[in-house]
């Protein structure tokens, strides 16, 4: 375990102050560790890490139709559908995650030993619990069939016959560490352990797994039982009633612990070491570096205010007017031209813009013509180093919840009232009208589809939602398109939509394959088709 690994968790142990003098956890024996109960706190709040944070600097919507990578980094070889077993980039987690379940597998074969108070044994025990379930959805939801490992593995050991377990019995798993997580689990947390794992955090984990379960890439047979286990799941989160739906959509992301949150990861962002969300995506007349540029793929997806879409000839709509009376979530997302930011209107438009490539910094514009604005903390100067980015990436909050009820409810039964007032208070949170009356199960499907990719937009859902419902073959095949605004002479507007990248998807890109150097050190280990 490394030493940083530990010193961003500190925060957390609660623990006395006296520790801070000790010698850095990975310079203790595994036996000290194993009899001191002020030395397994923190190492349990180090395994927080494997959770992850979102704000890397390639975000994963640029994995998707949501957005593009200005810088590259290997995301052009995803959307192209040129990824392979020896190539995967930033999207192999398969070692980091089982190097963290390997740690959770120790901590289960030595706790016992642990001379501790009880009442907090168990609650690390269900915090691991739920640690290793997520390290396991995650591994599920990028592979598919994966092993399923619950004892640590020595250097003599033979590993050689690990074999992936069938999807049923991995999504399986997960409930069940999720269920037994939650058992052991609070409701919630007061002063330094405000952020760990709490009862609906797990309850929202086996919702999501559950979920996907019901989903066509998981279970093609379309089960109704299924989808309506997953309604249950969901709604087991809804009626703790710990949750509710924070009133300001843009300030939900930038204010730490709200009553929407079920489970956030704050990270530690003092000096450049970490990467600058406000630097790395924002315009670049203001000195950002533009970097996740969103799509017109997704800004058509914001309805008007009307409550109808675009493509709907009675929603107002003007595509030379195009951002006139649009869905609020669409304001508090994306930064377009004429968009009021800090102290002025964004650029984009050509020529002289100064967002736009006649901008200071030409390699660092956006070629979409549109920047980021949801998670940005608008009051932090860009080019700040003294410290980073203090926006919480946020894993599950009651709007997902929301609509994943709200989704396996209709797909179980039909589009009852309790699927219309799931979505409704997503929209009424923002003053969209509600849903029109009367919907049948496949026009509720998609608006229910709708309503995730706006809502949810740029928080790791739509990559797993498009493949999850077997339509990645017609949304990630598609151009990625920009828009083009030209200012006249006259100084008005036309806006025209351009293709910034062609884009490919297979059938094999469904799943990631399992990386080579894997399949190689264990000949069991049987790789994804088409790899």
């Amino acid at each position: 375990m490394k030493k940083t690994t530990l010193l961003l968790f500190l925060a957390l142990t609660g623990c006395q102050d006296d520790f801070l003098e000790k010698q850095p956890i990975d310079q203790f024996t595994d036996e000290a560790v194993w009899s001191d109960p002020k030395l397994v706190v923190p190492f349990v709040n180090s395994k927080y890490n494997s959770i992850g944070w979102g704000f890397d600097e390639v975000l994963w919507a640029s994995l998707s139709d949501e957005a593009m990578f200005k810088h590259d980094y290997g995301t052009h070889l995803v959307n192209r559908g040129e990824v392979g077993p020896s190539n995967l980039g930033i999207t192999n987690s398969w070692t980091k995650n089982y190097g963290y379940i390997r740690d959770v597998n120790l901590f289960f074969e030595r706790i016992d030993d642990v001379p501790m108070d009880e009442a907090l044994k168990k609650r690390l025990m269900g915090e691991m619990k739920f640690i290793r379930a997520f390290r396991y959805f995650d591994l599920i939801r990028n592979y598919g069939e994966v092993p399923l490992i619950t004892k640590t593995f020595g250097l003599n050991d033979d590993f050689t016959q690990v074999r992936r377990a069938p999807l049923a019995e991995g999504t399986a798993f997960v409930v069940k560490e999720a269920d037994e997580a939650a058992a052991l689990l609070p409701l919630a947390y007061e002063g330094a352990d405000v952020g760990r794992a709490t009862r609906g955090a797990a309850l929202a984990l086996k919702a999501r797994m559950l979920l996907y379960a019901a989903s066509p890439l998981y279970s093609p047979s379309r089960d109704a039982a299924k989808w309506q286990q997953a309604a249950d799941a969901a709604k087991a989160v809804l009626d703790l009633g710990q949750y509710q739906l924070y009133p300001n959509y843009q300030e939900l992301f930038l204010t730490p612990h709200n009553a929407e949150v079920i489970f956030e990861r704050a990270r530690v962002a003092v000096g450049d070491g970490w990467v600058h969300l406000e630097l790395s995506n924002g315009p670049n007349g203001y000195g950002g570096w533009g970097g996740n540029m969103p799509l017109q793929n997704l800004v058509d997806a914001y309805q008007t205010s009307t409550g109808k879409n675009i493509t709907d000839p009675t929603s107002g709509y003007n595509p030379q007017n195009p951002y006139l009376n649009r869905d609020p979530r669409f304001y508090a997302t994306i930064l377009y031209n004429g968009a009021k930011y800090k102290d002025r209107a964004v650029e984009t438009f050509v020529p002289g813009g100064k967002d736009s490539q006649d901008g200071p910094e030409e390699w660092n514009t956006s070629i979409t013509g549109y920047y980021l604005r949801k998670f940005m903390n608008e009051r932090k100067q860009l080019k700040d180093f003294s410290n980073g980015s203090t926006t919480h990436w946020i894993h599950f909050r009651l709007g997902e919840v929301l609509l994943n009820y709200a989704e396996a409810r209709n797909e179980a039964s039909g589009p009852d009232a309790t699927v219309y007032d799931a979505v409704n208070q997503i929209r009424a949170r923002v003053s969209m009208p509600t849903l029109p009356a009367g919907l049948s199960q496949a026009q509720m499907r998609e608006a229910i589809r709708r309503e995730r990719q706006v809502e949810l937009a740029f928080e790791e859902h739509r990559y797993y939602d498009v493949r999850r419902w077997q339509i990645a073959g017609q949304t990630e095949s598609q151009p990625a398109r920009g828009i083009i605004v030209t200012k006249n002479p006259d100084g008005t507007l036309k806006h025209e939509v351009t293709t910034v990248q062609e884009r490919r998807f297979a059938d094999r890109n469904y799943w990631l394959p399992i990386p080579f150097k894997e399949t190689q050190a264990n000949p069991a280990l049987k790789q994804n088709p088409g790899w």
